[in-house]
C-alpha cells in the first residue's frame, strides 16, 4: 500500500485519466445520438445507463486481463495477415458503428421521421441500450489495453476509469443537448463516428492509425 500515493502513480493516475476521457468521447457522443431518439424525459437515463455499463464493462475486462491479452493471439490468417480474436471484435465493431452512424446520416439527410415516441418508449430505450452495449465492448476493449500498456498497478487503471466516467457523466447532457440542437453538429459528429468506424476495421486488418490524428 506504500506505493499508492508515489508521484510515479499519481503521474500515471492522471495521465490515464486524461487519455480514457479522449477514448472516451465517440462513445459520449454515440450514446447521445442514440438516447436522442427516445422521449426527453429517457434520454438522461439513457446516457446514465449506457456509461454505467461502459464503466462495468471496462472494470470487468481489467479484472479479467489474463484473458483480454490471449485475445491478441492468432487465431487465423487471411492473405497473409494472423486474425486474433481482439482483431475480430474490432472489425465487427468498425463494421457495425460504420453501419450504425450512415444509417443515421441518411435518416437526417433524408427527413425521415425519427423513432415513434409513444408507449413503445420502453422497447425503444432497451433496444438502444442493447446497441450501446454492444458498442461499449469495443470501446472498453481498446481502453483497457491502452490502460494495461501504460501503468502496472490495476488500482490506478479503475480510479482512472472511474474519474474519467464522472467527467463524460458531466459533460454527456450539455454534449448531447447541444448536439440535438444543431442538425449541421449532428451530422459532422457521425461523420466522426464513421472516421472511428474506419480506423477499427483499420487495426483489426493490422493496420494501425494514430487516434490522435482522427
Amino acid at each position: 500500500m506504500g506505493d499508492l500515493f508515489t508521484g510515479a502513480a499519481l503521474i500515471g493516475l492522471l495521465t490515464l485519466t486524461a487519455l480514457e476521457i479522449v477514448l472516451g468521447v465517440d462513445n459520449v457522443i454515440f450514446i447521445s445520438i442514440l438516447a436522442a431518439k427516445l422521449p426527453h424525459e429517457q434520454q438522461a437515463r439513457a446516457r446514465t445507463i449506457g456509461l454505467a455499463l461502459a464503466l462495468i464493462t471496462r472494470i470487468l475486462l481489467l479484472l479479467s486481463i489474463s484473458w483480454v491479452m490471449q485475445l491478441k493471439n492468432p487465431l487465423f490468417a487471411v492473405f497473409g495477415h494472423q486474425i486474433s480474436g481482439k482483431d475480430l471484435i474490432l472489425i465487427l465493431g468498425g463494421l457495425f458503428l460504420l453501419y450504425k452512424a450512415t444509417v443515421e446520416i441518411h435518416h437526417k439527410v433524408e427527413g425521415h421521421v425519427e423513432v415513434e415516441k409513444t408507449t413503445k418508449a420502453r422497447a425503444a430505450l432497451g433496444a438502444i441500450l442493447m446497441q450501446i452495449a454492444i458498442l461499449d465492448i469495443v470501446f472498453s476493449l481498446d481502453s483497457v489495453i491502452t490502460a494495461v500498456g501504460m501503468v502496472d498497478q490495476v488500482w490506478v487503471m479503475v480510479v482512472a476509469m472511474v474519474m474519467a466516467m464522472i467527467v463524460m457523466l458531466w459533460f454527456a447532457g450539455p454534449i448531447a443537448d447541444f448536439v440535438d440542437r444543431h442538425p449541421t453538429i449532428t451530422v459532422l459528429a457521425l461523420a466522426f463516428l464513421i472516421l472511428i468506424g474506419v480506423m477499427l476495421v483499420a487495426e483489426g486488418m493490422g493496420q494501425h492509425m494514430d487516434k490522435g490524428y482522427i
